[in-house]
């Protein structure tokens, strides 16, 4: 099993990378493969609602985007991590999110997400915490994809990685984390072998409230 982990800060090595660092070592050490897939510091595109990517199955701009959802179909689970800016994730990050989720929902069917276990992680010097974290996880809710918790909610604090590293709290919160995460993977591997079916799935219904 393998679980990707996503440094959505424009720093590779800084606060949000540590968080990640810590998730990852501890799946590891659950017998867990990991990658940590950073976006990078080029800037990305928004989202411009051209609705190719229902036609080509994947976003119409060839980049970081595409290159990560290529690996995500083979993954079992996620963590995506992002500093906070302005109380909310970098916009680098949003604009990632916003492009990799709308185009794998409408260009794949959500074969590369559905019901895959996910994790947000944020990192802030002081605050914006919650706001963030809350954001990323709504891309995992509208995808069908289960929310893996931790003992609080999963954030560290730091203006670098060498104060993130001193958030005793936060790293325990990001251990955890990946210990629960470890065990969901097996938990859905286990009912697989049971021969556990998935769930029913429903067609889309689209209500507009103007018409």
């Amino acid at each position: 099993m393998k679980v990707l982990l996503v440094n959505g800060s424009p720093h590779k090595e800084g606060c949000t990378y540590t968080a990640l660092c810590e998730v990852a070592e501890t799946l590891n050490k659950e017998g867990i493969e990991t990658e940590i897939f950073w976006i990078r510091n080029k800037q990305i595109g928004g989202c411009i609602a051209c609705k190719k990517c229902i036609e080509i199955g994947k976003c119409a701009f060839d980049d970081v985007v595409n290159e990560f959802k290529e690996k995500a179909y083979e993954a079992d689970g996620f963590v995506f991590g992002s500093p906070v800016h302005y109380a909310a994730a970098s916009g680098n990050m949003t604009a990632f999110m916003d492009r990799l989720f709308y185009s794998e929902l409408c260009g794949n069917g959500n074969k590369a997400f559905y019901l895959k276990p996910a994790a947000a992680v944020v990192s802030a010097r002081r605050a914006g915490n919650t706001s963030t974290f809350d954001q990323l996880n709504k891309y995992f809710t509208i995808q069908e994809m289960p929310i893996v918790s931790s003992g609080y909610w999963n954030m560290i604090f730091g203006a670098n990685a060498e104060q993130a590293k001193q958030d005793a709290e936060g790293l325990r919160t990001m251990r955890v984390l990946g210990r629960n995460m470890a065990y969901m993977l097996r938990c859905q591997e286990a009912a697989k072998k049971a021969g556990v079916p998935m769930p029913e799935r429903e067609a889309s219904v689209y209500t507009n409230f103007i018409r």
